[in-house]
C-alpha cells in the first residue's frame, strides 16, 4: 500500500494512537451502523434497529451499584419536525433485548418492551394536536399533563413475567413554545450533555423508572448518536470524506470536511439497567481482550452477551371498519448487535435471512467475516492488497453476532469524560477487567455512545488479521453533532423541529 494513499503505523505506536483516519471507504452495501441493513426490513421503519449499545456503568441514582447498560435504538432518519403525529413505537411490535451467553449467542435472559396503542386514548379527539393541546392549552411541563393529548405508555417483561406495566414515554421535542423543559429558550435549540441525573431536562428525567428486580428502564426520542459521512462514500468518494483538500496523504490528522449523514435527525430508543448481580456471566475468548499480548490480543473474559431484535405476529388482518388485527405467534423481523455486520459484511441474498435468524446458527454467516468483500471494495479503489480472505480476527470479532462485554470491570469512560477516546485502547481509552487484564473502554468491548466504530472497524479490517502494521481508514467525521449525556438514558436530547435542517449543523 502507498504511503501516499494510507497511514502506515507499527504496533508500539498503536498504544497512543489517535485513529484520525486518511482512506475513504467506497461500499456500495454501506448506509450506517445498521439504520438500512436490509430489503424487508426498509419497508418497516418503526421496526427497523439502527443501533446496540452495552457497556459497564452505575445506576443513575446510585453510583456505588455497577450495571450492564443497554440502550437499543429503531427508527433511523427520523425527522424532528415531522408533525402532525411525530414519531411513536409500533404498538403491534415486540421489541426484546436479549442477554445471552457470550460464546455461543444463546438467550439466556430476554425483556421485551410493548408499548401501548398509536391512536390514543387521547383527552381531546377534536383537535389536530397531540402535543400543546389536550383539555388546556400551552406548553408540556409534566409527562401526560393536561396539555399533552397524546400519551404513549409501556410495559416491561423478562422472561414473559411482567416486571412493570403504564411505564411513560415522554413527548417528542415539538419545539421551544410545547416542549421547553428540552430546550435552550434563547436559541430553540435542544440542550444536552448532562453530567449528573441533576442535570437531565425534566421530560427525560420523568422518564426514568425503577421497576422490579432494581431494573431501571426509559424508552422515548432522542437524537440519533451516530455518526459517519455516508452520503459522500455514496458519491463515488466525494472530495470531502478526503484529507488534505481532496488529496490522500500522509499523517493521521483528518481536516473534518465529511458532514455527518445522521446529523439533525432524530430516533426512538428503549434502554435498561439491569444489576450485575442478577447477570449470569461465563468465561469467553475475545479479540483485544488481554491487551498485554500482541494484537489481535486474543484473551480471556468473563461477562454477557447483548443483542436486539424486534418481532411481529404472524398473521396481520386489515379491516374496512377498524384497524388492522395481529394474531398468532411472534415472527422475528429485525436483529442487531455489532455494528455494520448485516449491513457492510453480509451480502444481499442473506441479509433478510440474517434478520429472521438467531446468533445461534451465526456460523452460517461466519463466511462474510472470514472473507470481507469490503476489503475487496478498499483494494478496487485503492489499489491496496488488504487480505480478503483467512480473516479469522473478523470472525472473532462478528460471529456470533452479539456484542461481548466484560462484566467484571469498572464503569466505563463516556463521551467528555477525561480519558475518553472515539477510539478505544487505540486512543489509550482503557479498562481492567477482574483478573487484571487491560480491554478496551469501547467496541468491541461491549459498544459505549460515542465510539467511532466506523473508523475502528475499517482500521480492523485493513490492518488484520495479523495487525502487524495498522493502517488508519475514516471517514472524515470524528463526533456526533450532539452532545451526549453522561448519566442514564445517555443518548443526547432529540432535535427541535424548528431549529434543524436534516444533515445540517443545528
Amino acid at each position: 500500500m502507498s504511503k501516499s494513499l494510507n497511514s502506515l503505523l507499527t504496533l508500539p505506536a498503536l498504544a497512543t494512537l489517535a485513529w484520525g483516519g486518511s482512506v475513504a471507504l467506497l461500499a456500495p452495501q454501506v448506509r450506517a451502523s445498521s439504520h438500512s441493513d436490509a430489503p424487508l426490513i426498509k419497508q418497516d421503519p418503526q421496526a427497523n434497529l439502527t443501533d446496540v449499545y452495552a457497556f459497564m456503568g452505575t445506576r443513575y441514582d446510585d453510583p456505588t451499584q455497577k450495571v450492564l447498560n443497554v440502550l437499543v435504538s429503531v427508527r433511523p432518519f427520523s425527522d424532528p419536525g415531522d408533525g402532525v403525529i411525530f414519531e411513536r413505537f409500533a404498538d403491534d411490535a415486540l421489541y426484546s433485548i436479549h442477554i445471552t451467553d457470550p460464546v455461543n449467542g444463546k438467550t439466556v435472559d430476554r425483556f421485551d418492551f410493548r408499548f401501548s396503542s398509536v391512536t390514543g386514548p387521547v383527552k381531546n379527539p377534536d383537535t389536530i394536536l397531540s402535543y400543546g393541546l389536550g383539555t388546556e392549552v400551552g406548553p408540556i411541563m409534566t409527562i401526560g399533563d393536561a396539555r399533552q393529548n397524546f400519551t404513549q405508555t409501556y410495559s416491561v417483561a423478562k422472561n414473559g413475567v411482567v416486571l412493570a406495566s403504564g411505564l411513560p414515554v415522554p413527548p417528542p421535542n415539538v419545539g421551544a413554545r410545547t416542549t421547553p423543559a428540552y430546550n435552550d429558550p434563547a436559541t430553540g435549540k435542544a440542550l444536552s450533555g448532562a453530567t449528573t441525573a441533576s442535570e437531565l431536562d425534566s421530560l427525560t428525567a420523568q422518564g426514568i423508572r425503577s421497576i422490579a428486580g432494581g431494573v431501571a428502564v426509559w424508552a422515548g426520542p432522542r437524537e440519533d448518536g451516530f455518526y459517519a459521512d455516508t452520503p459522500g462514500i455514496f458519491d463515488l468518494l466525494d472530495s470531502r470524506i478526503l484529507d488534505n483538500n481532496g488529496t490522500l496523504a500522509d499523517g493521521l490528522g483528518q481536516d473534518g470536511g465529511g458532514v455527518d449523514g445522521f446529523q439533525g435527525f432524530n430516533l426512538l430508543t428503549y434502554a435498561i439497567q439491569i444489576p450485575v448481580a442478577s447477570l449470569k456471566p461465563k468465561a469467553y475468548a475475545a479479540p483485544f481482550a488481554d491487551l498485554a499480548k500482541p494484537l489481535p490480543a486474543i484473551g480471556e473474559a468473563v461477562g454477557v452477551g447483548v443483542y436486539a431484535s424486534v418481532s411481529r405476529q404472524r398473521v396481520t388482518l386489515r379491516r374496512t371498519d377498524d384497524r388492522p388485527t395481529d394474531s398468532g405467534p411472534w415472527i422475528q423481523v429485525n436483529r442487531l448487535a455489532n455494528p455494520l455486520f448485516n449491513e457492510v459484511l453480509v451480502a444481499l441474498r442473506d441479509k433478510d435471512r440474517y434478520n429472521r435468524t438467531s446468533p445461534e446458527g451465526d456460523a452460517s454467516f461466519a463466511t462474510y467475516a472470514e472473507n470481507p468483500e469490503v476489503a475487496g471494495l478498499i483494494n478496487f479503489v485503492f489499489g491496496t492488497a488488504i487480505p480478503t480472505s483467512g480473516r479469522v480476527d473478523l470472525r472473532a470479532v462478528f460471529i456470533p453476532d452479539v456484542l461481548r462485554v466484560d462484566t467484571t470491570t469498572e464503569a466505563v469512560l463516556l463521551p467528555g469524560q477525561a480519558g475518553f477516546s472515539r477510539f478505544g485502547f487505540a486512543g489509550g481509552d482503557t479498562t481492567t477487567d477482574a483478573a487484571g487484564r487491560v480491554k478496551s473502554g469501547g467496541w468491541p468491548n461491549g459498544r459505549r455512545v460515542g465510539d467511532d466504530v466506523v473508523d475502528i472497524a475499517l482500521t480492523a479490517v485493513a490492518s488484520g488479521p495479523t495487525f502487524g502494521t495498522v493502517t488508519v481508514v475514516g471517514d472524515n467525521v470524528s463526533a456526533n453533532d450532539q452532545v451526549y449525556h453522561q448519566v442514564f438514558p445517555y443518548l443526547a436530547t432529540p432535535h427541535a423541529g424548528p431549529t434543524v435542517s436534516q444533515r445540517q449543523k443545528p
